[in-house]
This record gives C-alpha cells, structure tokens and sequence, in this order.
C-alpha cells in the first residue's frame, strides 16, 4: 500500500464531516474516502449490535478502496465496534473518543466534565470509561441528546428553531457543576455556537475532531505514511441517503465547491 493511499473516515451521516474538516486542515496532502449512512441516520438509539453491523459494512467498503488508515468519525460507532475493527482489520483504525476524553482532561481544571452524546453513547459508557482512565477523580455528568443529530442530517443547524431546541435539551444540566463539556457525537459542532452561548462563558465547549486529527497525524508518522503528492487530493463523499442533502452541507461545512459524491448502497439486514 503506497503513502498516497486515501484515509477512510466513515460516520452515522454529515457529523463525521467535522472529523473530516479537521483532518483536511492539519494534513493537506490527505485524501479522504467519507462514507455518510444517512439512510441510517441516527444511529444513537439502534441497538450497539446493529451499530457495529452497519459499521462494519463501511468499513468494508472501504477496504476495497485500498485505504491506509480508518478512522471510525461517529461516537455511537467508535463505542459498538473500534474494538473489533481494530482486532481484525490490517490496517491502523481510531475512534474519536478516546482523543474527546483526552482533549476534555487536558482543559478542565476542575476535572468536572459534561458529556454531550446520543442515547447510545450514553448508554456504553465509553466517554466515562475514557476519562476516568485518565483521571480516576473525574466527575463526569453524561446528558443524552436524541434531538440534535436530526436536526444537523436535515440542514436545519443554523436558525431559532435550533437555538430553542439545544436551549430546551441542555436546560437539563445547566444547574449542574462543570467547567468543560465535551461534544460526544460528531453532528455537535455544527450546533456548537448554541450550545457556547446557553453553557455560557464559564464552560469551555470541545469538539473531538482536532485530537482525533493530531492521533492521525501521529500514526502516519509513525508508519512514514505521509502522502507525498504535488496536486491537491480529490476527496471522494459517499452517501446512502439524500445526496442533495449531503452535497449542501459539504459545500457549506467544508468549502468545497464542486464535491464529489457518490451514492453507496448496504445490504438490507
């Protein structure tokens, strides 16, 4: 497998886009694979089993692309499925929550931190494991959020009925004591500006995406996988939902004017 070999991201829908961007940023001569399951969006309330199928039906879409590196951009699926992937498959595989938990540690100083995550990733577990695996004191308040990863997947981030809604969701923990709040799904960077401004000034809100970009970062240099090519990389996008949909949002969260997309379709369970 050459340098020049793509890096794979895949996600529940458009939150893996965040992942993507960041990593765009920091390794230009990258070329991203993005799968988006859009027809399967959200993935927060399946079944952790059914989270790992459809993971892996990615994953091995993938493969045949002759990817270097996977990185698993969706929370809901780094907690069902990064242990198997990265058991069975032959190249380096990351998940997002482990860089979340570390870049939420590294801000804190009251090692009091709130998680924002699906019902699924709530439920695991994972981001308290992570943290406390980093600091056994660690207060950690989880606060599952059913209604944002819709919102984002239909482009409707951006207006009051947004601001209500993330208003009305975190009023929840908004009594409660932290000084950092971890974004634990992906799709949460697009709403980011609301969640900053309800929190408030006292909270430092933290996206996953820029730590899971340096961890990728670090595994190419460790393999002496950078790319080397002299143009600029054409960036594939696959979707199994609206391609319209994810054609706006990549234009408008990325900045890519013409993107390329393609439709991808699963087999039915």
């Amino acid at each position: 497998m050459t340098s020049n070999a793509p890096i794979g991201v895949i996600d529940s829908g458009v939150g893996g886009l965040t992942v993507a961007k960041e990593i765009m940023k920091l390794l230009p001569n990258e070329k991203i694979c993005y799968i988006g399951d859009n027809a399967r969006c959200p993935y927060g309330p399946r079944p952790l089993a059914e989270v790992r199928r459809y993971t892996w039906q990615m994953a091995e879409a993938l493969m045949k692309m002759n990817i270097k590196m996977l990185v698993i951009a969706c929370n809901t699926a780094t907690a069902a499925a990064l242990n198997s992937l990265q058991k069975k498959l032959p190249i380096p595989v990351i998940g997002v929550i482990f860089p979340g938990a570390r870049a939420a540690i590294k801000s804190s100083s009251t090692k009091k931190i709130a998680v924002l995550g699906t019902s699924g990733t709530v439920k695991s577990g994972a981001y308290e494991k992570a943290i406390k695996s980093l600091v056994s004191a660690s207060d950690v308040i989880q606060l599952a959020c059913p209604r944002f990863v819709p919102l984002v997947e239909s482009d409707e981030y951006e207006g009051e009925f947004a601001r209500r809604m993330v208003a009305e969701t975190l009023s929840a923990i908004k009594s409660k004591e932290f000084d950092t709040a971890i974004l634990g799904c992906t799709h949460y960077p697009l709403l980011q500006g609301f969640i900053e401004e309800e929190l408030g000034s006292t909270v430092t809100v933290l996206s996953s995406a820029q730590e899971t970009a340096k961890d990728v970062a670090r595994h190419l240099s460790f393999a002496d996988k950078f790319a080397d090519r002299r143009k600029p990389p054409v960036h594939q996008f696959y979707t199994s939902g609206s391609t319209a949909i994810f054609r706006t949002i990549i234009k408008k969260w990325l900045a890519i004017e013409n993107p390329c997309i393609h439709s991808i379709q699963f087999p039915k369970p």
